[in-house]
């Protein structure tokens, strides 16, 4: 049996997403619990971690296991793949609300 997990692909995406919170391996090593020399194998896809490591990472970095796994799941959309972190859908939430109550102030006039 084939590999299932695409590990190359899982430590690539922990490595972007933790590049574009401007995190340094030391800082998501601290916050996940993860040893640093561990966490870098694991964004070089060289060490296959625990799914309590990959949820304590994930956390940290606002996503989810889908977002992670993506490369992995069979029938995942590309829009799965390319999935907005939590913390971007809570910033899009809020300026949806804020250009919707401008509109409507706006309609009022």
């Amino acid at each position: 049996m084939e590999n299932v997990v695409d590990y190359v692909d899982l430590g690539q995406r922990i490595m972007q997403l933790r590049k574009k919170m401007k995190l340094t391996q030391k800082e998501l090593s601290e916050r996940s619990g993860v040893s640093l020399s561990f966490l870098g194998l694991i964004e070089r896809g060289e060490r296959k971690a625990s799914l309590e490591t990959i949820v304590s990472i994930a956390n940290e970095l606002g996503v989810g296991l889908n977002y992670l796994f993506a490369a992995s799941l069979k029938n995942v959309s590309s829009e799965t793949k390319s999935e907005l972190t939590v913390s971007q859908r809570k910033r899009l939430s809020t300026l949806l609300d804020e250009m919707k109550l401008s509109l409507d102030g706006w309609q009022g006039d």
